[in-house]
């Protein structure tokens, strides 16, 4: 076994074999999208350097750029203190989002992505 296997290991995936990967510039800390990972694509993506996820809908891996060209290089990858979400740090060159915005986030351009202030909050 590998050392990248022994890490993947760890990491406590879904009865689907999923884990949600959080997806961060490195340096801003920008939160940019979040995606699914399998084993594999999360073997790939610590073995490459390159963000790679599971994409449930077509049901195959895909790494992030490859048609687009908005490519993520992986600084950082770690798992939270449950080993259950992964936090990916990236250096994102483009866009993140499959609809051309900086982030998956990014309610500026989509002001109907905002929801009402949490109770008690500002």
């Amino acid at each position: 076994m590998t050392g990248v296997d022994e890490r993947i290991d760890r990491v406590r995936f879904t009865a689907d074999g999923l884990v949600p990967a959080v997806v961060q510039q490195y340096d801003s800390r920008e939160v940019l999208m979040m995606a699914w990972m399998n084993r594999e694509s999360l073997r790939l993506t610590l073995t490459t350097g390159r963000a790679v996820y599971w994409s449930r809908s077509r049901g195959e891996l895909w790494r992030k750029g490859d048609t687009s060209g908005h490519t993520q290089r992986v600084v950082s990858a770690r798992v939270d203190c449950d080993a259950d979400t992964v936090l990916l740090e990236v250096d994102q060159e483009g866009a993140a989002c499959h609809t051309g915005t900086r982030t998956c986030f990014d309610t500026g351009e989509h002001p109907e992505r905002d929801l009402a202030p949490v109770a008690g909050g500002a």
